[in-house]
């Protein structure tokens, strides 16, 4: 076993980055794509910190992500995007940064987008979604996970009061008022972190957003798409909108 594949204790970058934008890639054996991900955000965001949160990988993500000009969170174990979130979020309240963006770190993202969400945040909302389904590209889903995204929307659609056709899409930038919330608040059940998160947000009067982007296909490891986990994959979604529902509201977002 080489020095890259020993497990260490949750470790977070040992020099504060203070700056704008703080680009997220929350990763659990990402070897294989982490790296060229992230000189991708490099080259469409220069300016921006890049964050690889290592969710408790077993291969050599941390290593090729820091090789490759990120700063490597290291979990101590896997605690799920949630939980990744979480804590990339409480690193981006204490230094400082003004907008936290989330990337997937399997190269579905395209980086090049993020110019897009960048324009309307501040301006038109707190948390901007970027959306598969708002009218550009050919990103399709089908069987119950399709019923179940159609479903989801118009649920939070509903309740946030306004159009919401992607509500499971990692791919959000958010404002600093947003980062303060989520760093107390961001939930870590399955879902929770697209699903619940925009419910929370909207509840503590936070504005939300769509903008159209193109997203590709997975490029590496295997997507859970059999029909058996689509079925689990409806209920989960009926009840992490209960959740969202039911759980007490955060503060009035005017503190945040």
């Amino acid at each position: 076993m080489t020095t890259e594949d020993v497990r260490a204790p949750m470790t977070t970058p040992s020099a504060a980055t203070t700056g704008e934008l703080l680009v997220v890639l929350p990763a659990l054996n990402e070897q294989d794509s982490v790296a060229r991900v992230v000189a991708e955000v490099r080259a469409a965001q220069p300016l921006a910190t890049v964050l690889v949160v290592d969710d408790g990988s077993t291969d050599s993500t941390a290593a090729r992500a820091s090789r490759a000009g990120a700063l490597v969170m290291r979990l101590p174990f896997n605690l799920g995007v949630g939980g990744a979130m979480r804590a990339a979020y409480r690193y981006a309240r204490e230094n400082d940064f003004s907008f936290v963006v989330q990337v997937d770190a399997d190269g579905q993202h395209d980086a090049s987008e993020i110019a897009n969400l960048l324009a309307v945040v501040d301006v038109d909302a707190d948390v901007v979604i970027g959306s598969r389904f708002a009218g550009r590209g050919d990103y399709a889903v089908r069987g119950p996970r399709r019923w179940a995204m159609r479903l989801l929307s118009a649920a939070l659609s509903s309740i946030c009061g306004t159009s919401v056709k992607d509500p499971t899409s990692g791919f959000r930038l958010v404002n600093r008022r947003a980062i303060a919330l989520f760093a107390e608040h961001y939930p870590e059940e399955y879902l929770g972190d697209t699903v619940e998160a925009l419910v929370i947000a909207h509840r503590a009067g936070l504005r939300i957003t769509q903008v159209p982007v193109v997203m590709r296909a997975r490029e590496t490891g295997t997507a859970s798409t059999n029909p058996f986990r689509s079925g689990v994959y409806l209920m989960r979604v009926v009840v992490a909108v209960g959740l969202a529902l039911i759980r007490r509201a955060p503060r009035d977002g005017r503190d945040f």
